[in-house]
């Protein structure tokens, strides 16, 4: 498995974390792979191999490109054969925005937009095996998009402020770093991202303990809880099982044993 990610230009990265490309070969053989909740949307391009989730019982097929939005719950995706993904991750408070959306909920959204055109042009660069050329064009696309909105300085300054705490900050600091009320704050954070300051919060936190139980297996959850704001050890462990569907413990002795069997690249996909 090979994965690569991009810094934004700088006219992005008000509404763009990173741009990232995934190669995985799965073989002839079906083999499924789990996506954890984290505090980011993602855009997705796929090639190759099949791309699919499991909706109401059933095998369903995703269409390139499809949004993943934020999620509460683990997404277990399936393929086979050689699967290549081009991603934009995006903050929620921006996406929806950003593509000209209404914002909503829910995990995967299948996506009829005028950026599926990008589709015809993108395969031809992997098919010719030129990521680069690949990325600049997704690049550019989003260059044009940003061109054409205003980003909201009071959500940016909002959204910066959780991620530079982790999630750990109250509703009133958040407004405070944004210069609003918690009122104004609340109804336009809802409008933009689809959830509340809350929620978003909630996954913040639970992203950096799912990245420290990954990369430090044998840190201390009391610690952990203590600075990252829980009340405690038990809150901690209650709200990382809502989101991971595991305990903090089970995941890090599965985090040593997967890091025992792999290549350095899968830590790629944990953010610090």
């Amino acid at each position: 498995m090979q994965h690569q990610e991009f810094v934004p230009p700088e006219e992005l990265q008000e509404t763009i974390k990173c741009f990232w490309y995934n190669n995985r070969d799965a073989g002839e053989a079906s083999a499924s792979f789990e996506v954890i909740p984290d505090g980011y949307a993602e855009i997705i391009f796929h090639f190759g191999g099949p791309c699919s989730i499991v909706h109401q019982g059933n095998l369903q097929a995703l269409p390139s490109p499809f949004m993943m939005g934020l999620i509460n719950q683990p997404i277990l995706f399936h393929t086979q054969n050689r699967l290549q993904i081009l991603g934009i991750r995006c903050y929620p408070w921006t996406v929806f925005d950003l593509l000209g959306l209404p914002a909503g909920k829910g995990g995967v959204r299948m996506l009829e937009h005028p950026i599926a055109n990008l589709q015809s042009t993108l395969c031809q660069w992997m098919e010719a095996g030129n990521i680069a050329e690949a990325m600049a064009a997704v690049q550019q696309y989003f260059l044009q998009a940003r061109a054409g909105i205003a980003v909201n300085s009071m959500l940016y300054k909002a959204g910066m402020a959780m991620r530079a705490t982790h999630g750990a900050l109250h509703v009133s600091q958040v407004a405070a770093a944004a210069h609003a009320t918690v009122r104004t704050l609340e109804r336009q954070f809802k409008q933009s991202a689809g959830y509340t300051v809350k929620d978003v919060s909630g996954l913040l936190r639970f992203e950096q303990v799912r990245n420290n139980l990954w990369l430090h297996p044998a840190i201390s959850l009391a610690g952990l809880a203590q600075e990252l704001g829980y009340t405690d050890q038990s809150h901690l462990s209650r709200e990382f099982k809502r989101y991971s569907g595991t305990t903090p413990a089970a995941f890090a002795r599965n985090a040593k044993k997967r890091k025992q069997g792999l290549s350095d690249d899968f830590v790629a996909f944990v953010q610090a």
